[in-house]
């Protein structure tokens, strides 16, 4: 039996694998980095070890290390979590041989499923339909365009050992063939040390459907339903739904009989999953991870399984508890991923400490999957989730309701954040129809991250907020004496207070009878009450609202009915809307230079790609901001940046 367990990851993940290895009697340990120091992870196991600097490839992914902290902790078995080494076959290789148990597949399954390619080949044998494509190990620039012109564009360059989105790139055009598969190639290396890639034909409009397998040592494999993960941005997923939606009876039954047909080749062990491409009635074969999948709660949910329990069980040799005519699915259940980013700004990753931090409240339908709280930092060294909001419901209609409802109770200050982009998502039209495709968002983009638009509400709520701010206190005293609020007071004359806000006209009449409000002219009537932890309810002209907010030397900020809204502060400098041409070279977040792109002295059109950068996972590219000469780079590649840094220089020409 197993009893010493050690989670070689961070974040929520780890903390979910904590939970469930502790309610199983094990003894828990965590591992951390410089920037993890004080993470949820490592105050919620029982031990913690420190392994390294922030950067993963000198922390999380330095195999010695962990085997280190293992061998030193007395740890039986390993769990990696998803990302970093949950599939590195050499990882589970070297557990295999020091004695170790995996909890995960053998590493010769890991290794067959690991390249792209490879897989391709045995699923051709296990009779699972694939899309057209090169599978093949020819790495030549030239010999890949010329393999793409024979698919067919549009083709997908696609890392062969990459996943979440990373080392991917679409292209339509044959002329830009050959810069996607250099930017593809280094952000393959970066993410998972090998940069083969493959080439397929691009599928436009399809479904994500994939199934989840689970096998025993002992010969035994199930699929426990499946799920719809078509809701994507920058090839990564948003929103997940168990079971996926409009698919017949005989359908579901093909797919996990396939996918089942993929474990078994492989001689699988433990939680997998076959993504397949649906189109119309005909589904095609993507990939199989070898891991537990993030979006794994929604299984769970209408499932009743806990999947982690499940691995460590299943890793020590149990067999499984069901069968697949005992396996049932009930009810519906739905994911969305809440991330520090903003959808905005082409979902550019937000890095920062959280300042607030408000979840509702957590039932037998209603989830919530988190490595942080209320103070913790979003670091730029790795992915910038914050939760996972997961929901049940006896149906599909009741079940996106409840998420829709339970995002709009979700406050995230301190960073930028997707709350108001995973409401629209839940508003429109596609998803309450289930028509939506992997397009989808890509299609709608404009629309659905759009910055929220104030109304009278939101800039009340943000008048009473600035008003109880002033008074220094939970309570806001009576508005009827002047020396319990001595801002903007006047003798024999209204209390008049002006709201420093730099876009919107806000002034507070405070009188003997209340308060009164002009927004941007027009009066209201406020009044309301702070009830601590950043939670404010107001009154205006008789209506209830109620929001969670934060103010500071620079901003106030509303988080209401889902949206964020941020009001400038005239009291400071702000950098407006229009930036000025410099910024569009200057770094949108800390992290790495990746490579020059062009000489010094070259001459440069407005849009000219000059510069990559890498950071929290993803390569951004910045482009000249005028017509002229790059004059000189900043920084040295390899380097590391700070968020603002500027990193190359255009001068305009005479």
């Amino acid at each position: 039996m197993l009893k010493r367990i050690l989670i070689a990851n961070r974040g929520e993940i780890a903390c979910r694998v904590i939970r469930s290895a502790k309610m199983l009697g094990m003894h828990t340990i965590a591992v951390y980095s410089d920037a993890d120091a004080n993470a949820q992870h490592v105050q919620m196991a029982d031990s913690a070890y420190h392994i390294g600097p922030a950067p993963s490839k000198s922390s999380y992914l330095d195999m010695d290390k962990l085997f280190a902290v293992a061998e030193q902790a007395g740890a039986d078995c390993i769990h990696p979590g998803y990302g970093f080494l949950s599939e590195n076959e050499a990882f589970a290789a070297q557990c295999e041989q020091k004695g170790i148990t995996f909890i995960g597949p053998y590493a010769k399954s890991i290794e067959a499923m690991g390249s792209k390619t490879r897989a391709k080949e045995i699923m051709a044998g296990a009779n699972v339909p694939l899309v057209p494509g090169y599978y093949g190990d020819n790495q030549d620039p030239t010999f890949l365009s010329d393999e793409a012109d024979k698919i067919g564009y549009p083709v997908l360059i696609k890392a062969a050992y990459g996943g979440g989105g990373k080392g991917m790139r679409v292209v339509r055009d044959k002329k830009d063939f050959i810069s996607a598969l250099e930017g593809a190639k280094r952000e393959a290396i970066s993410s998972f040390g090998n940069d083969l890639v493959l080439i397929e034909r691009y599928v436009d409009n399809p479904r994500h459907v994939e199934v989840q397998v689970f096998a025993d040592k002992h010969g035994n494999c199930v699929y426990l339903g499946d799920r719809d993960c078509s809701l994507q941005r920058r090839h990564q997923k948003v929103i997940e739904e168990a079971p996926a939606p409009g698919l017949s009876d005989a359908m579901r039954k093909n797919m996990g009989e396939a996918a089942v047909r993929c474990a078994q080749a492989i001689d699988y062990v433990g939680a997998g999953t076959v993504e397949f491409l649906l189109c119309g009635e005909e589904f095609f074969f993507m990939e199989m991870n070898t891991r537990l999948q993030v979006e794994h709660p929604v299984t769970e949910m209408v499932t009743g399984v806990d999947l982690v329990q499940w691995q460590i069980a299943a890793a020590g040799g149990d067999t499984l508890p069901l069968t697949q005519e005992q396996v049932t699915i009930t009810g519906h259940s739905f994911e969305a991923r809440l991330y520090a980013e903003d959808p905005s700004e082409q979902f550019m990753p937000s890095s920062g400490r959280l300042t607030h931090l408000r979840f509702p409240e957590q039932n037998a339908n209603v989830r919530i999957d988190t490595g942080v709280t209320c103070g913790d930092e979003i670091s730029s060294f790795y992915d910038p989730m914050v939760a996972k909001l997961i929901v049940k419901g006896d149906n599909r209609a009741q079940a996106l309701s409840l998420l829709e409802r339970s995002l709009r109770h979700t406050y995230v200050g301190g960073v930028k954040a997707n709350t108001g982009f995973l409401v629209a998502l839940c508003e429109s039209q596609p998803l309450q129809e289930a028509t939506m495709d992997t397009h989808f968002i890509d299609n709608n983009c404009d629309s659905l991250t759009q910055a929220p638009q104030a109304d009278v509400h939101t800039l009340a709520m943000a008048a009473w907020v600035y008003y109880c701010h002033l008074q220094g206190t939970c309570k806001a005293p009576a508005a009827t004496s002047p020396w319990q609020s001595l801002s903007g007071f006047k003798l024999n004359s209204i209390n008049e207070i002006k709201v420093p806000l730099a876009d919107h006209q806000l002034v507070l009449h405070v009188t003997s009878t209340g308060i009164k409000v002009d927004i941007d002219g027009q009066g209201h009537s406020l009044s309301g009450e702070y009830q601590g932890h950043g939670h404010y309810v107001a009154v205006v002209d008789g209506q209830r609202l109620s929001a969670d907010a934060r103010i500071d030397d620079e901003a106030l900020s509303i988080m209401y009915q889902g949206a964020q809204y941020d009001f400038a502060l005239t009291s400071k400098h702000y950098v407006g809307a229009e930036q000025s041409g410099g910024d569009a070279l200057a770094a949108p977040m800390n992290g790495t230079v990746v490579k020059h792109l062009l000489d010094i002295g070259t001459e440069v059109k407005q849009g000219d790609a000059i510069v990559v950068m890498e950071a929290m996972k993803m390569e951004y590219t910045l482009n000249a901001p005028f017509d002229g000469v790059l004059s000189s780079y900043c920084y040295g590649e390899g380097e590391l940046v700070s968020h603002g840094a500027l990193l190359a220089i255009v001068e305009e020409q005479a």
